[in-house]
């Protein structure tokens, strides 16, 4: 049996393992948390490197990928640079191919409640899940981005892409560089609840991003809502239903009540293919064509569930 393991820095009340068929090999997925310690992170990556047909790196990002530009988070790579066989994703490949599907499953599935109730989007960070940003933008939505909301603390609504680039351009160089605890909760800091901004949820019909973001910032009420996430848990589910959300869409396939990480999928992905190559997301054509292929052959599709 092949195996893919999701090291992450978030809290490991979240683990979960899980044996799933994919491109007819039997793949053994595994997402074990740290709890905040890089040092403890780096060091299963180091004794794991070839042991292991691919890695993922979960609770933070390698790097940002906006506007066909990738961005290194330069306080992440240390955590994965002793790592030299083992391929090393953390979820880019499957953001920008099937996320970007989101909007169109949406229409296939609920067009007439979108009819009712707007099609008005909040994405939590978009320079994180630019396939949510291209998904929304180019099906029409009123969109609002998070970005300087939910990662910096300033009331700045950013409303169009090119004000997401702008602020990437200007800021993620210098992001890039601070401690990533300071702009992402890691941890048992992504268990706790401080809801901010709550006008921002108020307005949006649908709030699409990284799932500790919702929940740790969403307010009480979300009634009518449509989530778009991953890496929900049971509890997160229970969450969202007892918030009033609608319907939860869960782009990454839920398996034994939980739907895990981009970064985990597409680590299942490339041990199902085989694929031992150095994963280079600044030459992202061709790699995110081979996604889309993988994405296609697997027959992955963001997941729709009727919560109220």
């Amino acid at each position: 049996m092949k195996e893919a393991i999701s090291i992450s820095i978030g809290s490991s009340s979240r683990d979960k393992s899980v044996n799933i068929n994919l491109l007819g090999e039997d793949i053994h997925i595994q997402r074990v948390g740290t709890d905040g310690d890089m040092k403890a992170a780096r060091k299963m990556f180091r004794d794991l490197d070839g042991k292991v047909q691919a890695f993922g790196v979960g609770g933070t990002d390698l790097g940002l990928f906006v506007d066909n530009k990738w961005y290194p988070l330069h306080s992440v790579l240390p955590m994965v640079q002793d790592v030299t066989r083992t391929p090393v994703v953390d979820g880019c490949g499957l953001k920008n191919t099937l996320e970007a599907q989101v909007a169109e499953v949406l229409e296939t599935e609920i067009s007439g409640y979108l009819d009712k109730i707007g099609r008005k989007s909040l994405v939590m960070t978009a320079v994180d899940r630019y396939g949510l940003l291209r998904a929304f933008v180019d099906a029409g939505y009123d969109c609002l981005f998070g970005d300087a909301l939910f990662s910096l603390g300033v009331h700045l609504p950013i409303r169009t892409e090119q004000g997401v680039k702008t602020l990437a351009a200007l800021l993620i160089p210098l992001i890039s560089r601070l401690p990533f605890k300071w702009i992402y909760p890691v941890g048992e800091k992504q268990l706790e609840r401080t809801p901010k901004f709550e006008w921002a949820f108020e307005e949006a019909s649908v709030i699409a991003g990284d799932c500790h973001y919702i929940t740790r910032y969403m307010p009480d009420h979300l009634e009518e809502k449509v989530i778009v996430t991953n890496t929900t848990t049971p509890h997160d589910v229970v969450l969202f239903r007892q918030a009033g959300v609608k319907y939860l869409v869960t782009t990454t396939p839920v398996y034994d009540g939980r739907s895990f990480g981009t970064n985990m999928m597409e680590a299942a992905l490339l041990a199902a293919s085989g694929y031992r190559e150095k994963v280079d997301y600044r030459n992202f054509t061709t790699y995110f064509g081979m996604m889309a292929e993988l994405v296609k052959a697997v027959g992955f599709r963001p997941q729709l569930q009727v919560l109220n």
